[in-house]
């Protein structure tokens, strides 16, 4: 699942997905602002069929943070 996740983060930030790591924030992947976060947050709703509170998708800081998330919604990554 870890994969899945990664695939979404290289298509919406449109890096390579080996750039992609538990750490990755916006400070490391220059295409990670808001407009892309928010495309983000879309894209992993529709791919694993929740949906974040604002707390949820405010809180986000790293990709280990929206793993996080996920396994709140028992979507193991």
């Amino acid at each position: 699942m870890t994969s899945k996740l990664y695939e979404i983060l290289s298509q919406v930030f449109d890096i390579d997905i080996s750039l992609i790591n538990d750490q990755s924030s916006p400070e490391t992947i220059e295409n990670w602002d808001s407009f892309h976060g928010l495309a983000l947050i879309d894209a992993l709703e529709m791919e694993f069929n929740i949906q974040f509170s604002i707390s949820e998708i405010t809180d986000v800081k790293t990709v280990a943070d929206i793993k996080k998330h996920l396994k709140n919604h028992s979507i193991e990554i």
